[in-house]
């Protein structure tokens, strides 16, 4: 085979290249002693890991010496382990490298189970130990819809580096970039990503709406933060999933939702126990006026300072007579287990008020869904 024109297996992505000094100091490692660690090839001659190394030996005139990968166990995995201990790698390429093997490895589970009907995914891992020791029990009980812990520990990331790298990689692919080409922290990235949310928020509607439905996205105090490593602060908690707005931010908003509200309305405004105080200042820039709460048992804990927070408020208030549309008083408790998603708020709030208030114009601020019969506004939806 022409090696200068060999072509590379796709696992051979998941790392990126070698540039500058980094790869000058692999040539010149060879040049003097050799190829030490053999180019893997795909049984159909691509090479799967060793890249570098091959490039060099081109450059070099030096014949490269391979070995063929014989099919056991998961490639994604061959490759990873081999490069990880070659690498200087920053926690942020660790992440955007283990959201791009997410589906891969997915991909390798479901052809396992293809392979062995009513075993799970097991056949193909039996020599896995020779490569992974302890860890191959771990990488046999995946299952293709639930690799991100999978894909995290082999990479030594962590879940929520993962998810904030799949973000970046789907919202903007040029930050992504940067980060696994480890010019820019992740957190940074996301600092960038989350402002230009804030700047591509659409104007709000002028139309006119009886019932308003809005889940601030609520910007905390610095008791809640995340720091690195040298204990400077980088987000909130919250802020690692979208961005925040200020209470002044918030009340800002006055005047346009007050030209958006009929003159009977109802507004129904999620609240979390620790923003309750300074939620009520919003709804009077609003235009309204507090009645009553719905509270949501979430069943699973969240996070909290004094409490576990296991609930959050749903706060019903009108302006000028806006009372619900039936006889029937639905109960002021809804327990509803809550989903993995930050803030994620559980379709049947919605109907609720749907069954509360059967007809007039409606629309879901800070929506991050489309919904029938519902007009929404954010950036996210």
């Amino acid at each position: 085979m022409d090696e200068i024109n060999r072509k590379y297996h796709e696992v051979a992505d998941i790392f990126p290249m070698m540039s500058g000094d980094e790869y000058d100091a692999l040539k010149a490692d060879i040049a003097q002693n050799g190829q030490r660690e053999p180019i893997w090839l795909h049984p159909d001659g691509r090479i799967v890991d060793g890249r570098n190394r091959h490039r060099a030996c081109v450059d070099l005139n030096i014949a490269p010496h391979f070995r063929t990968w014989d099919g056991t166990g998961s490639l994604v995995s061959l490759v990873v382990s081999l490069n990880l201990h070659r690498r200087h790698l920053t926690s942020g390429q660790k992440a955007i490298i283990a959201a791009e093997i997410l589906p891969m490895l997915e991909d390798e589970a479901k052809a396992r189970q293809r392979m062995s009907p009513g075993r799970g995914n097991t056949k193909g891992f039996q020599n896995f130990e020779n490569l992974f020791g302890e860890e191959s029990d771990k990488l046999e009980t995946v299952e293709p819809f639930h690799s991100a812990d999978q894909a995290a520990s082999i990479i030594g990331s962590n879940r929520q580096y993962v998810s904030d790298a799949k973000r970046l990689m789907s919202e903007a692919p040029d930050l992504a970039q940067h980060v696994k080409a480890g010019d820019m922290k992740i957190t940074e990235a996301r600092r960038q990503l989350q402002q230009r949310q804030k700047q591509e928020a659409p104007p709000l509607p002028t139309d006119k709406y009886r019932i308003i439905y809005a889940d601030p996205p609520w910007k905390y105090s610095n008791s809640g933060s995340i720091e690195t490593a040298n204990g400077r602060e980088v987000f909130t908690r919250v802020e690692q999933h979208y961005p925040t707005m200020s209470i002044d931010e918030l009340c800002a908003m006055g005047s346009d939702i007050k030209q958006m509200a009929d003159d009977n309305a109802v507004l129904f405004l999620w609240v979390t126990s620790p923003m309750l105080e300074v939620a009520f200042p919003i709804i009077k820039a609003w235009g309204f006026q507090y009645k009553t709460s719905i509270v949501w048992n979430k069943v699973r804990h969240t996070w909290g300072h004094y409490v576990s927070v296991r609930h959050e408020l749903l706060l019903i208030c009108t302006k000028g007579g806006c009372t619900p549309d039936i006889n029937e008083l639905p109960n002021s408790v809804v327990t509803l287990e809550r989903t993995d998603r930050n803030s994620e708020k559980p379709a049947e709030f919605r109907q609720l008020i749907n069954k509360m208030y059967t007809h007039g114009k409606r629309i879901e601020l800070f929506s991050r869904n489309r919904v029938d019969g519902w007009e929404v506004w954010g950036n996210e939806c």
